[in-house]
């Protein structure tokens, strides 16, 4: 597939909706002012902080994975949020995937430990985008106000190295290690990912396309800071 291909709207990512295109205007006021690098840096940050992340009381129905519908509810946890970025950066010209893995997690809260069931969760999500000629992984996930909560340091992104999971948080434990690569893909390969989370957390859901309620922003404050959140 050529990068003019993933440049594409699709079912997930669709940019062309009056939605996505308000959050990329309001993030690029004057996106002619700034280079490619520039505005895949700057749409990187607003969706790492402008979308809350949240495991709990997800949408994971195939409507409540469009890019569109993530930013109508202003929440969501990796899955959502990847999508989004990965909508946001093609409508300004940026080709991009979006990448799935398996990961441990060392520091998931014992609620979420026990939802998960144990420490590894399944198809974990972040996005690829094409930059200056090369490839380069991007996570806008952890929102700064979560990271400062849960003591990990957040995750920047300069458009010319990976931002990837520090395996080590602000006080020098483990956080994540990559156990799997699942594959890059041009659009949600819907199926394979909800049903493979599905399959592996059923205990993280309360139905058939929506996760269990809760919240990691209370969890945080309750256990002191002392454990992360889920990918």
């Amino acid at each position: 597939m050529t990068t003019d291909e993933l440049l594409k709207p699709t079912e997930f990512l669709d940019y062309e909706s009056a939605t996505v295109r308000a959050f990329v205007s309001k993030a690029l006021p004057e996106p002619e002012r700034l280079t490619e690098v520039e505005r895949a840096v700057a749409l990187y940050y607003a969706v790492r902080d402008g979308i809350n992340y949240e495991v709990y009381d997800a949408d994971l129905s195939r409507e409540g994975l469009r890019a569109s519908s993530v930013l109508e509810r202003g929440k969501g946890f990796c899955v959502h949020k990847s999508i989004v970025y990965a909508a946001a950066v093609r409508s300004v010209g940026v080709p991009s995937r979006i990448v799935y893995g398996d990961v441990r997690n060392h520091l998931a809260s014992e609620r979420l430990r026990r939802l998960v069931g144990g420490d590894v969760f399944r198809y974990h999500s972040w996005t690829s985008v094409h930059l200056e000629g090369s490839w380069l992984k991007a996570t806008p996930v952890f929102n700064k106000m979560l990271c400062r909560l849960y003591r990990m340091r957040p995750l920047d992104f300069d458009g010319r190295s990976d931002s990837v999971y520090h395996p080590y948080d602000l006080e020098g434990r483990r956080h994540m290690e990559f156990l799997r690569d699942r594959g890059e893909f041009d659009d949600v390969p819907y199926d394979q990912v909800v049903g493979g989370i599905r399959d592996a957390h059923p205990l993280l859901f309360a139905g058939s396309h929506t996760t269990t309620s809760g919240s990691l922003m209370d969890e945080a404050a309750a256990e002191g800071g002392s454990d992360g959140g889920q990918g």
